[in-house]
């Protein structure tokens, strides 16, 4: 078991403050950092503490992976780590985009392959041969778009905008069952000619200001929503596709689970986030970064999606917190210690037999392994190998981890 030091993304998107304040560095910081990565991924691994000093996660694990990941992992996944987790920081809000399916994935990694198309080019679609499902786990308030909603709620708000330039498309929209119409609608508005978004965009927009001008509350934060995304990015087509999408708000605790095909974009907060140990993200819209339409459309589930919230289920006492997601390359769940078991060792929930992170939000805490122990304060965070066994806590004050498994 060792320290584990993440890796600090920087992307225009990310906070000044968030990061740094969590992991308790000075801010703000001279660039925003939007993420801190707690994996082996070749792109930025996070480092382990030892005694000999700080080694890449991705050689720790290359060097054992018989004793880092456990035989039950490698056997599913071989010899790397299939989940990668991250903090989260967005100030400003994060592309339109969607993840593709396993065949998906490996059809159109060997499709870019074949091509000669290079892993790092900016067109490259997939940079690899997995899928990406993946878990958003709120810090503080999170705010986000999330899965096409039913098609009579999107024609609901778009007819409180009263702009009468989108009158043929809520009759296109009306005019099938919800994922033809959904389909039909996004389609044309993804394929739409510059010119034309530039006389719709603008007229969803002053429809927004008016209706919120108005008084209504109804779709309050869906107007305010399209008005900021309209600011920062003028005339995309992604802006009117936020009109068809779920505008979720989550509390601490509070997930949502993104499978493939899900199209959304987080917009504002801070979360901790796991996913498949993958790159491949399809853009639809709010960014200058490649928009692949016809690979997007293919990926794209228009199914409308549930906007309830994951939230967590209790197990053995209250002791672990688990969110059920159906991802077989992660388990997340919440240690947490408090009440009685404050001031005393207590066992964490054993059912785990490969590797974990942890990450401590809450409290100061013990963790001790069959190496040796290790303290984290709040922001720190652990690897423990899948020969370390059973990891023991003690903490003197209410305390709570993340721990990160593989899944079962």
């Amino acid at each position: 078991m060792n320290l584990l030091r993440g890796a600090v993304r920087k992307y225009a998107w990310g906070s000044r403050t968030a990061i740094a304040e969590f992991t308790g560095r000075q801010s703000p910081t001279q660039h925003p950092e939007a993420e801190l990565w707690f994996g082996a991924h070749p792109g930025d691994s996070a480092h382990c503490v030892t005694d000999e000093g700080e080694r890449s996660l991705l050689d720790v694990i290359g060097a054992d992976p018989a004793g880092q990941l456990g035989e039950g992992a490698r056997a599913r996944f071989g010899d790397g780590l299939p989940f990668l987790a991250k903090v989260l920081a967005a100030d400003e809000p994060l592309s339109l985009q969607a993840h593709p399916s396993s065949q998906q994935a490996v059809h159109g990694f060997e499709r870019e392959e074949r091509l000669g198309i290079p892993v790092s080019a900016p067109t490259r679609n997939y940079r690899d041969a997995s899928h990406k499902p993946e878990l958003i786990v709120a810090l503080g308030q999170f705010e986000a778009l999330a899965g096409f909603r039913p098609a009579a709620a999107s024609v609901e708000f778009m007819r409180a905008l009263a702009v009468a330039d989108l009158d043929p498309y809520i009759a296109l929209l009306e005019g099938q069952s919800d994922a033809d119409g959904l389909r039909a609608l996004f389609t044309t508005w993804i394929t739409a000619p510059q010119p034309a978004l530039d006389l719709l965009v603008p007229a969803v927009l002053d429809g927004a200001i008016n209706y919120i001008r108005s008084g209504e509350t109804t779709f309050q934060a869906e107007a305010k929503t399209i008005l900021e995304l309209g600011e920062r990015y003028p005339g995309d087509a992604g802006v009117l596709a936020a009109m068809l999408l779920n505008r979720i708000t989550l509390a601490p605790g509070e997930g949502i689970y993104l499978p493939a095909g899900n199209l959304h974009a987080y917009l504002h907060g801070v979360g901790f986030e796991v996913m498949a140990n993958s790159d491949n993200v399809l853009r639809g819209g709010l960014t200058p970064k490649h928009v692949d339409v016809p690979e997007l459309l293919r990926v794209l589930d228009f199914t409308p999606a549930d906007d309830s919230v994951i939230l967590p289920r209790s197990t053995r006492g209250g002791a672990e917190l688990v969110y059920d997601t159906p991802a077989p390359e992660f388990a997340v769940s919440v240690l947490q210690v408090s009440g009685e078991q404050v001031g005393h060792v207590i066992d964490a929930p054993a059912e785990h037999d490969g590797p974990q992170v942890l990450l401590c939000i809450e409290g100061t805490v013990e963790v001790r392994a069959k190496s040796g122990s290790v303290t984290l304060e709040r922001g720190g965070a652990a690897w423990v190998s899948a020969d370390d066994g059973q990891i023991r806590l003690y903490t003197a004050e209410p305390a709570r981890l993340f721990r990160v498994t593989v899944g079962f």
